[in-house]
């Protein structure tokens, strides 16, 4: 007997359709095609521990499951669920009625129970758009799935649940999101607050204007003045994601599987990598290619602290995603594009010893030794950068003081919402532009 299920496949932040055509037949063997990987080969061994455990079987026949497009390679363990009632209503152990209406998603466990998947965004997106009646995934994965409007998502905790669904019609749970009441409940909530920074009002007056135009900004001074400090509390004074931004933003980070029982990302992404990151991590790629930091910094801000620190070749990749605000990487059978559309935040020391530009510190480092030092920085990703600042330490008398840091340029008109600083006004008292003497 031959059956149809579906599932899905992601390639870079967009989804395709799978179908899993699963023939049961005289004979004995079970023979898996498609450019399956290993995950998804090893998949019989759980799929006969999980449907076991639950009072079924795989039969004893010659089961021959087809992953089509048989040209594109499939990885992951997300296809187990689909396989299993697959080969369950193949080998008529349960009814089959509509099971091709759905997609169907889920990484098994030996007692039944579903694992969650990566990218269950993106798929419910293909799903709607190729008009599913509903989308059947892990229960932890259904809020996400369930930010699209105009599909049914079932999230389940058991296949045992799924195969009362399509057996006998006992009635999953679906799961509603509100989108835009997702979207706004996160929004004005930042983990870190600009009004905390006490001093540096030269220093906060310049991030401002960089916030205000998108630009790239680094800084430059000793160890303890302020900069990693400043630069987490740069995205509370971003202008805040629309939603469209928040849509985008969520398809990268579910693709990585970074999702979870979140919903909808509603604050900018902030990533700071370490500084022995590859350039697959910073830029992504591998052999299943996978977003890398500046992708998931995406309408966010990237803070790469210590640049110097940075291998030289991997900082030189960023050039061309810095331009195009998107990265491509390309295999010999696929080519992906991953949006990367970052402000680009960095930190350095002016020396190797760290205090060239303090006033209270001797300059131990030779002039030989800091231009070495600087020189690991090549001058065309140094162009990319529009700001340049010096930050000097805070004196102990400003950081003593019984009052928060300045939350709110004196350009703006009006004043802060709850005393911090409201985003949106930003982009009205720009005047000023920084142009060299």
């Amino acid at each position: 007997m031959l059956i149809k299920v579906f599932g899905s496949a992601v390639f870079g932040v967009e989804a395709q359709t799978i179908t899993v055509e699963v023939n049961v037949d005289q004979g004995v063997g079970y023979h898996l095609v498609g450019l399956p990987d290993n995950a998804i080969k090893e998949s019989n061994y759980r799929i006969a521990a999980a449907l076991k455990n639950n009072g079924y079987k795989i039969p004893g026949k010659k089961i021959t499951i087809n992953m089509a497009p048989a040209d594109l390679r499939k990885e992951g363990s997300a296809y187990d669920l689909t396989l299993a009632l697959g080969i369950l209503a193949a080998s008529a152990q349960i009814q089959s009625v509509d099971i091709e209406k759905y997609l169907i998603m889920g990484e098994l466990s030996l007692d039944g129970s579903l694992q969650p998947i990566k990218g269950a965004l993106p798929i419910a997106i293909k799903a709607q758009e190729e008009g599913f009646k509903g989308f059947v995934l892990p229960k932890k994965n259904a809020k996400e799935a369930a930010i699209v409007s105009d599909l049914k998502v079932f999230g389940v905790e058991n296949i045992k649940e799924v195969i009362d669904f399509f057996d006998l019609g006992k009635p999953l749970e679906q799961t509603i999101v509100d989108t835009r009441a997702e979207f706004y409940k996160q929004l004005d909530f930042p983990e870190f607050d600009f009004s905390d920074v006490k001093g540096q009002e030269g220093i906060k007056r310049c991030m401002e204007i960089a916030a205000a135009g998108g630009h790239n900004i680094i800084l430059i001074g000793p160890p303890g003045a302020g900069k990693t400090m400043l630069a987490k509390r740069l995205p509370s004074i971003l202008p805040p994601m629309t939603l469209h931004e928040a849509l985008e933003t969520t398809k990268i980070h579910s693709v990585v599987g970074k999702i979870r029982d979140i919903g909808l990302l509603s604050q900018r992404p902030f990533r700071s990598p370490h500084h022995t990151s590859s350039a697959v991590a910073l830029v992504g790629g591998g052999s299943y290619p996978q977003p890398g930091e500046i992708s998931l910094a995406h309408n966010g801000v990237l803070f790469l602290d210590e640049l110097p620190e940075f291998e030289r070749k991997v900082l030189e990749v960023m050039r061309q995603p810095l331009e195009d605000r998107e990265v491509t990487i390309s295999r010999a059978k696929f080519t992906v594009t991953y949006p990367s559309s970052f402000m680009l935040v960095a930190s350095m020391n002016p020396s190797p010893g760290g205090y060239f530009n303090d006033p209270d510190a001797p300059v131990t480092s030779s002039p030989a030794e800091m231009q070495r030092y600087l020189g690991k920085i090549s001058g065309p990703l140094l162009d990319r950068i529009d700001i340049h600042i010096e930050v000097t330490p805070v004196p102990f008398e400003k950081l003593s003081e019984d009052r928060n840091g300045r939350a709110v340029s004196k350009y703006e008109n009006g004043s802060s919402r709850r005393g911090k600083y409201r985003p949106g006004a930003l982009m009205g008292w720009i005047k000023y532009i920084i142009m060299p003497k």
